[in-house]
């Protein structure tokens, strides 16, 4: 059913395939750009993955004013606000972000503080609606293929002081564009090649059978798990194959735009209850909780999961495949593909292989229910349902 209204918003210019990095100074200069802040980690730096990014700017006659490269794992509002006074200081006129997520987040709050005039991320905080302010340019360059950040209206932020972590959302925090490059994932190691795939994936489905999905990110999503499911064994097997590396980076801008206007639901809402309170890896809980979740949703998503078959496999399969019996089939396959993996690349399978305790469900729980995710989940939950899911998936 189509809803009655329905917003959906992806602005930013994609550049995408080989050699796209060569194409940004010419972009950095239609935006008025000519002395960028470079933002990255130090792993980046130190693989020489910022040293490409440096040599296409330099080609291009682009040479940064700053560059900076302690960003933690975690995205904080120390490195923000010290960023901010580095920008400023360097007398830069744009930002060019290399990495995951955390840098992408760690950019997007530098943007966010500069175009709004203040020195601090915190002055933000609880900020329900946040305008475009001033114009900053800003262009995105991922160098994983799962969190679609890159395409996002989201960044998370934790505030070190209180040990939280602080969601902003913006239709401003999307970049001016957003540039996949094979040669920026070709070094991801098989099994980060894996848990970042089945966290698009896991986008890309709850997009397509949350509450708030629209024609649009219907689309995207479609895509997304098509372009997911055809290449993430190739590229397990072979991470220098460019072809199976662009489907992903494809496949992950377009799961993020999709669930980024049509939100995520139950796996997410776990995710990341897992994630704080037991430090689960995000991609490994997705993979993880993704099966048994679709299961708990079949009742009021069966319709939903039948028509993802067609894009997980081929034509004949999903014919052949009674009416029926294809929403079970779509489970069946994700649980064929994550233990594909756990034998190719050791991808875990239960919260167990992830040292998941029992004696944390009910926490988990509790956090799992009081999750924004769990709003627009098609099938309401309590604290025993989800317990109930993570006893299936221990």
């Amino acid at each position: 059913m189509k809803p009655a209204y329905y917003e959906f918003q992806n602005s930013a210019k994609i550049l995408a395939g080989k050699y796209a990095l060569e194409n940004i100074p010419t972009e950095l200069e239609n935006l008025g750009c000519k002395s960028p802040i470079l933002l990255t980690d130090n792993v980046l730096a130190k693989i020489g993955t910022m040293q490409t990014v440096l040599d296409a700017l330099g080609a291009g006659g682009i040479v940064p004013a700053a560059v900076f490269t302690d960003i933690p794992a975690d995205s904080s509002d120390q490195t923000v606000n010290t960023i901010a006074a580095l920008y400023r200081k360097s007398g830069c006129d744009g930002i060019v972000a290399v990495g995951g997520g955390s840098v992408i987040d760690t950019a997007k709050g530098v943007r966010m503080l500069l175009s709004q005039d203040i020195t601090d991320i915190l002055e933000l905080m609880g900020c329900e609606c946040i305008g475009r302010g001033r114009q900053i340019p800003f262009v995105i360059i991922p160098t994983t293929s799962g969190t679609g950040s890159e395409s996002t209206l989201v960044a998370v932020i934790k505030n070190v002081e209180k040990q939280v972590k602080m969601e902003f959302i913006s239709y401003y925090l999307q970049p001016d564009a957003a540039v996949l490059d094979p040669r920026m994932t070709v070094s991801l190691p098989p099994r980060m090649t894996a848990s970042t795939a089945m966290d698009a994936l896991c986008h890309a489905i709850e997009a397509y059978s949350c509450l708030q999905k629209n024609p649009l990110s219907d689309a995207y999503a479609s895509a997304a798990i098509k372009m997911i499911c055809s290449n993430l064994y190739t590229a397990v097997k072979n991470g220098r194959d460019e072809e199976a590396r662009m489907a992903l980076a494809n496949g992950s801008l377009m799961a993020g735009a999709a669930f980024s206007n049509s939100m995520v639901g139950i796996v997410h809402a776990i995710g990341h209850a897992l994630g704080g309170i037991c430090g689960v890896p995000h991609a490994e809980a997705m993979t993880i909780l993704l099966p048994y979740c679709l299961e708990y949703n079949m009742d009021k998503c069966e319709e939903d999961y039948a028509k993802l078959l067609l894009f997980m496999t081929d034509e004949e399969t999903y014919a052949s495949t009674p009416g029926q019996e294809r929403a079970s089939k779509t489970v069946e396959m994700i649980r064929r593909m994550t233990c594909r993996l756990h034998e190719m690349c050791g991808l875990p399978l239960t919260l167990q292989e992830v040292g998941v305790l029992e004696k944390d469900f009910e926490k988990v729980a509790q956090a799992a229910v009081n999750d924004g995710a769990m709003i627009v989940n098609p099938k309401k939950a309590d604290t025993a349902d989800v317990i109930s899911i993570l006893k299936r998936a221990w």
